[in-house]
Parts: structure tokens; C-alpha cells; sequence
């Protein structure tokens, strides 16, 4: 069965990072007569862009950029489409889930495991917004860092894969443990294509505050040591009934 901890098999394809063929120019025709018909309203409704770091919860010495695009529901609750660049053939890597610390303490114990703190991310200058000045920034700033995040990465294309194949994986947030630790080569090329130095951010950023307490549930990994999640695809009895409302 597929799993988000085995490799998956290679896939044939032609010499595109993607699998398939390029794009016919009648498909792009098509693609613009609908754009101009349809409103598009869920996708119009991403108003930020984050860059930022996870490492797999199977195995956190895989660590990977990721770029969010940011959906707010309401003051307590975002939706990010996650992507591997912020280029206009990016691929679609995963999903996040943001929840405050208010509503996170009201999940139950097992389900806050699958969840990470963003704290150390704030505070050590990884998530930025690119191109937004750290003045405007700010107050997000202060509702991300005491806020909880539930990342499923469905397409794992550091290992190579061609299309999203195999079991979603389970993302981590960046910590200050050693485990949790974003390699430097990462980060340094990063800050290189932003222009932008994640130490300077780590200083300007010190006034903001941290929860005053971290669920320990969350990053449970640190909890754990040598403990992560990683999910199995078994087969199952359909279910023939529907029950009754």
C-alpha cells in the first residue's frame, strides 16, 4: 500500500520537471475565454504570500522552502495553498491549516499532536512575506506567533517525484532544537533571492511576544524524541449503508 514514508516509483515522463505534454495553444485559448467568464471567487480571496521552511515529520532531515498563499476565513482561522516557488509554474505541494491558540486548545489531545507551533518561526525571522515591509507585517506578526499549524504535503518533489504520488505526508514547522533546525544553505538561499537577511528580521523581531505557554502536544516530535507520523493507505470494507440522521 502507498505510504508517505516509501519512494515512490519512478514515473515516465518526458523531460518536464511535470509529467505530460506541453500545453496545446488552443488549451491556453481555452484557458484565457474561461478566465474572463468566471470569477474565480475562493482562489481571489489569497491576499498574502509567505515564504517559509518544513521538514517532514518522518524524516526531519528532508527540509523544504515552501511558499503559502494565504486565505483569512476570519480572525482565528486561515487556509494556505502551498507551493514549491513563487513562480508562475510552481506545483501545488500541500495544504495548511492555521487555527489560533484559542481554538487549538479546544482540539483533543490526539488531534492536537498532528499540529506545529509557529512561534520559533516568527521569532527567528524564517516566515516572511516577501516584499512587504516589516512595519506593515507587524501585527500578523504578533497572531502567527501565537497561532498552530496542521501542514499536508500531497506532493513531495524534493525526492524527485514527477506527480503527486503516494500518501500525504505530515509537515513540521522549524524549531530551535537541532532537529528542528533549518539547515543554513537553505536559508542563506532564500534570504538571497528575497534580499533580505533572516538575522536582522531575528533582531527587529524581539519585542514580539511568544505565548505565554506552548501546548506541548503540539511539535510533538520534541515530545518524542524519535517519534514523527507517517501515513499508511490500507484497504478497507466499503461502507453498503448509510445511518439514519
Amino acid at each position: 500500500m502507498a505510504s508517505s514514508d516509501k519512494p515512490a516509483h519512478p514515473i515516465p515522463t518526458s523531460e518536464s520537471q511535470t509529467a505530460g505534454t506541453p500545453m496545446t495553444a488552443g488549451q491556453h485559448m481555452l484557458d484565457k475565454g474561461a478566465q474572463m467568464m468566471q470569477s474565480l471567487k475562493p482562489v481571489n480571496q489569497m491576499k498574502q504570500h509567505v515564504c517559509t521552511f518544513a521538514l517532514y515529520s518522518h524524516d526531519m532531515t528532508r527540509q523544504i522552502e515552501t511558499h503559502h498563499y494565504i486565505t483569512r476565513i476570519n480572525q482565528d482561522f486561515l487556509q494556505c495553498a502551498v507551493y514549491d516557488s513563487d513562480d508562475s509554474n510552481a506545483h501545488l505541494i500541500g495544504i495548511e491549516y492555521i487555527v489560533s491558540d484559542r481554538i487549538f486548545e479546544a482540539l483533543s489531545p490526539e488531534e492536537q499532536k498532528m499540529w506545529h507551533s509557529h512561534a520559533y518561526e516568527i521569532k527567528s525571522g524564517m516566515w516572511v512575506s516577501p516584499r512587504v515591509p516589516e512595519m506593515i507585517q507587524k501585527p500578523e506578526l504578533d497572531n502567527i506567533a501565537k497561532s498552530y499549524g496542521k501542514f499536508w504535503c500531497t506532493w513531495q518533489v524534493d525526492r524527485g517525484d514527477r506527480l503527486p504520488v503516494g500518501a500525504p505526508a505530515l509537515m513540521m514547522s522549524p524549531q530551535g532544537d537541532s532537529m528542528g533546525m533549518v539547515r543554513a544553505e537553505l536559508l542563506q538561499k532564500r534570504d538571497d533571492k528575497y534580499n533580505i537577511s533572516s538575522d536582522a528580521l531575528k533582531q527587529s523581531r524581539v519585542e514580539i511576544e511568544e505565548p505565554e505557554w506552548l501546548n506541548p502536544n503540539a511539535d510533538y516530535w520534541k515530545q518524542s524524541p524519535g517519534k514523527g507520523f507517517a501515513l499508511d493507505v490500507e484497504t478497507t470494507e466499503m461502507k453498503l449503508r448509510a445511518p439514519f440522521p
